[in-house]
């Protein structure tokens, strides 16, 4: 399936993951439907996409975890586009405390935006993706594969995206709908920065050595191509692979070798 003149729906399109997706999914021909809470920045990215693209764009002012705004985003792509083919399910942020330390508040923040924020844009915009025979896509993690210290409200929030695509795929087998799950290693994004601190504060600078990660471009054409060859789940990198598998087969050696690499971030959690 080519993206050429698909209209595609991203949310958390402002930064990172969410602005190269609509960056490369123009550069495919789609039209794009670009939602996030920061409007004035959508607006500009929009403008940009349309100028040197040539494609139609069009920004929605969301927040993923008001069901409203969820279903006022998918009710504004039909008004202007007349139907809906994709849906990027990529808003998400992330957190740095350990469980004893971190307020609840902080853990149901994280459910509302990547777990809850998922299920609503879906659910509202299903119907209409069901008639194109379209694709849902979560952008989730290896975190859903493999809980990460400091991260349990993210690592809770990906197990649950994961199983939800994962029970919908099987729901869809038969009426032609494409769900993908994708997994990107670590990536060089602002998510670290605006990761929740144990007060439901950003943390601000990243705690991890970001040069060596994916970039968020690299993430966006693998996803990219991932639907447009109706791919069923993505693992971007090696270690995110040998993560996944030594889960199945040695959890308890990969428990040890989490703790290793996480105990080596700056200003470590763990020690």
């Amino acid at each position: 399936m080519k993206l050429n003149n698909k209209v595609i729906i991203i949310t958390g399109a402002s930064s990172g993951i969410g602005k190269s997706l609509a960056i490369e999914c123009a550069k495919r021909g789609a039209n794009i439907v670009l939602a996030a809470r920061q409007y004035v920045t959508l607006c500009q990215i929009t403008a940009d996409l349309e100028k040197q693209y040539n494609i139609k764009a069009l920004a929605v002012q969301c927040d993923v975890a008001v069901e409203q705004d969820c279903e006022h985003l998918v009710k504004q792509a039909l008004i202007t586009f007349g139907k809906i083919d994709i849906l990027i399910n990529n808003a998400g942020i992330s957190m740095r405390a350990l469980f004893k330390d971190a307020d609840l508040s902080v853990l149901k923040t994280l459910m509302d935006v990547n777990f809850w924020g998922t299920v609503y844009c879906t659910k509202y915009a299903l119907p209409e993706i069901i008639k194109t025979q379209g694709s849902v896509v979560g952008v989730s993690s290896i975190a859903g594969y493999k809980g990460l210290p400091g991260r349990t409200g993210y690592s809770a929030s990906k197990f649950a995206m994961n199983g939800f695509l994962d029970s919908l795929r099987v729901e869809n087998l038969k009426t032609g709908v494409h769900v993908l799950t994708a997994c990107p290693g670590f990536t060089a994004s602002n998510i670290r920065n605006t990761a929740l601190a144990k007060d439901g504060s950003q943390q601000g600078e990243s705690s991890m050595h970001e040069e060596k990660m994916m970039t968020s471009d690299e993430v966006a054409r693998i996803i990219a191509d991932g639907i447009e060859n109706r791919s069923r789940t993505l693992i971007m990198t090696g270690q995110g692979k040998l993560t996944v598998g030594l889960s199945k087969f040695l959890p308890a050696f990969l428990d040890k070798m989490v703790y290793k690499v996480f105990s080596k971030e700056k200003n470590p959690l763990l020690k």
